[in-house]
């Protein structure tokens, strides 16, 4: 029997569902989550992105500003944007496009972005937590793979996993949410001896690498779920397709469960940006309360 297909749309469909509740909630308190998109210099690459982000906040009930600044603004100028936006209540979240000018570095602006504010999980902080098992504003990625994985009727609680990917923001923050959730983990890296021997004794395998066909059919136990989170694009006689981590066809004919590329991480990767959004006012609104209360005292 081929694998399941893991339908990544309709999960993120009930997930948007969910926030779109909490949203208005947070609305009708004087609290209209709103995010704010930062793009620099040329934007084509992250057009699609964009657009996609700005759809589903639609649908969520979440304000979506989408912002764009010239190529030759200066790492001093972001961040003089970027304290005025953590500065200001009227914006919950910021969301770093990517790519950016080389003269800017992704990392250092993660690192301006207020941690109550890092709707992608990207600040050092946020990815920190999750060492101490503290979920608040996870990368949203990581987040999004180990939610596919426990829709699944999979018992967390001593599961085999493997990851194959190290990554700060993908591959190390999915190994510590499973840990969290009582699994055995194994982490793989370009410099594991074998990486099959790994994957064949694994109950659930999470790919994020960057390579298609890394892994194959003989690479999985018979059954096993496998989160394919990569995300490559690849010429065809018929033209470009885009493809993940896996070679689904030998993939499917030994898994039990599969996600698909696209249609699998990918919208629930967005649907979870939304729920940060969420999370982050609504953390933002107590903060608010509580600072209020102590001088009111």
């Amino acid at each position: 029997m081929r694998a399941a297909i893991i339908d990544g749309k309709s999960i993120a469909a009930d997930m948007r569902a969910e926030v779109a509740k909490d949203a208005g909630v947070l609305a009708d308190a004087g609290w209209a989550p709103k995010l704010v998109s930062i793009s620099i210099g040329d934007t084509a690459a992250a057009e699609l992105y964009v657009r996609n982000q700005q759809k589903q906040a639609n649908s969520a009930g979440v304000e979506f500003e989408a912002r764009n600044y010239p190529a030759e603004t200066s790492l001093e100028q972001m961040t003089g944007i970027l304290q005025g936006l953590n500065a200001d209540p009227r914006v919950n979240g910021i969301i770093i496009q990517r790519p950016l000018p080389d003269h800017i570095p992704v990392k250092a602006l993660q690192k301006m972005v207020h941690p109550l504010k890092d709707v992608e999980g990207m600040h050092p902080a946020s990815i920190g937590n999750i060492v101490y098992n503290d979920l608040a504003l996870g990368p949203c990625t990581a987040v999004a793979a180990v939610e596919i994985l426990k829709t699944l009727p999979m018992d967390m609680e001593g599961l085999n996993v493997t990851v194959i990917g190290h990554s700060e923001i993908v591959g190390k923050p999915i190994a510590f949410l499973m840990m969290g959730l009582g699994a055995t983990v194994t982490v793989c890296h370009h410099m594991t001896r074998s990486v099959a021997m790994h994957s064949r004794a694994a109950d659930a395998v999470f790919v994020a690498v960057g390579k298609p066909g890394l892994v194959t059919g003989d690479m999985l136990k018979p059954g096993a779920a496998l989160i394919d989170i990569g995300i490559n694009r690849i010429e065809t006689p018929e033209g470009g397709k885009t493809v993940g981590d896996a070679d689904f066809d030998s993939c499917a004919e030994v898994a039990g469960w599969i996600t698909p590329v696209p249609g699998g991480v990918g919208p629930v990767t967005v649907a979870t940006l939304m729920k940060n959004a969420v999370l982050a006012t609504r953390m933002q609104m107590e903060q608010y309360r509580d600072a209020y209360a102590r001088t009111d005292i």
